[in-house]
């Protein structure tokens, strides 16, 4: 039996910079349902390129301004900078002034999208409340063991974890025996109809085809130096083609200059962050995602989506979502491995057009209704332990 008033949910998140946590936070925001969920979105930083995006029915909160609405004048800018730092601190220690003094209301559910909230949730002191944590990253990749062992033993205090793929959560138990009794597995939604229109609104002039295009966040584990040195090598062997790189990120200037040195930067173009990375992909020729890394991206689903023949790593949760030469294509960690993908693509048409056909029953492999039952059915369960 549910109860007839709306759940009262409060999503704490740092910002709407491009990534795939805020873009999972804003799908979840557009399709909740509204009779029963009563949805705050508290932002650490009024900050990032989807900041227009939250939906007129969310109740928004801002801690601080974004870079966007500060001062051009650089000294104004630091001092910007510096009270907004000592003011989100203040915050983080004292987080009961936070509540009393901007949310000024109690929440019967509290959510940590990601791992980079897990703390300010924890410390929430409406203690009430139930909490619960999302985590999207594969363990497995990051060396920094202190930084591991933290956020696992986190996930152990939350009222409920949701993990965004099997794989994500069952590398916990295989490497560090850690199980979660309260926890379930819930796919991110891929918004394959919004993928669609976007990728229609403006035309993209590639100069050199066959065109492999990627997208994601500039960083070491996404794999993009390893593809340089297999582009390079295509190149040489006389497989002539592009790739398009959309995203930005710490890498940028290391893979500008990899570039530069390998004598590629004419045809690998680091294109730097894209609102709208669709037109990008739909009008490439293939597309490519070398990571050493991933969990479940949201990448993956909407190229398949797209119908564009995707190449990828064997990595994370990207095995749940790809059928090997059925929809997709999957190579392991390995530069050899990559090179070898690549270069079938470019000259096995007849996968390629396999793969194609494969794509078209992608709608119906990801079911979106489906993971917004499961979402709002954790919701309501915790709702009535309360």
């Amino acid at each position: 039996m549910t109860n007839p008033t709306k759940i009262k949910v409060l999503f704490r998140l740092r910002s709407l910079e491009m990534g795939g946590v805020p873009r999972v936070v804003l799908d979840l925001l557009n399709n909740l349902p509204k009779e029963k969920f009563d949805i705050t979105l508290m932002l650490n930083l009024y900050q990032g390129e989807l900041r227009t995006e939250i939906p007129k029915h969310i109740h928004l909160v801002r801690i601080a301004k974004g870079r966007e609405d500060f001062s051009v004048n650089p000294i104004l800018h630091k001092v910007q900078l510096v009270l907004r730092k000592l003011k989100l601190k203040f915050y983080e220690v004292f987080p009961s002034f936070l509540y009393n003094q901007i949310l000024k209301e109690d929440y019967d559910i509290e959510v940590a999208p990601g791992y980079a909230e897990f703390e300010w949730i924890l410390n929430s002191p409406n203690k009430k409340s139930r909490k619960i944590g999302w985590f999207h990253t594969d363990v497995s990749y990051d060396k920094d063991q202190n930084r591991v062992m933290k956020r696992i033993n986190l996930m152990k205090k939350f009222d409920w974890m949701i993990f965004g793929s099997a794989q994500t959560r069952q590398v916990i138990t295989d490497l560090y025996g850690v199980t979660y009794p309260n926890s379930s597995v819930i796919y991110n939604v891929i918004n394959f109809q919004e993928a669609m229109e976007k990728s229609k609104l403006m035309e993209v002039n590639y100069p050199i085809r066959p065109v492999f295009s990627t997208i994601g966040r500039l960083h070491f584990r996404k794999g993009y130096d390893a593809l340089i040195r297999v582009h390079k090598r295509l190149l040489d062997e006389g497989f002539k083609h592009s790739i398009a790189v959309i995203g930005g990120g710490n890498e940028m200037e290391n893979l500008k200059n990899q570039a530069i040195e390998t004598g590629v930067e004419e045809t690998f173009n680091l294109l730097d962050t894209q609102k709208n990375p669709y037109p990008y992909v739909a009008q490439s020729d293939f597309f490519v995602l070398p990571s050493r890394s991933e969990s479940y991206p949201l990448t993956v689903g909407e190229v398949m989506g797209l119908g564009i023949p995707i190449l990828s790593t064997n990595v994370g949760g990207i095995p749940e979502m790809i059928d090997h030469e059925v929809d997709g294509y999957l190579v392991n960690f390995d530069e050899e491995e990559i090179y070898e993908g690549m270069k079938r693509f470019m000259t096995d048409q007849e996968l390629i057009e396999n793969l194609k056909k494969g794509m078209k029953s992608v709608p119906e492999k990801f079911d979106n209704s489906k993971i917004y039952h499961q979402i709002s059915q954790v919701f309501e369960n915790q709702y009535l332990q309360k």
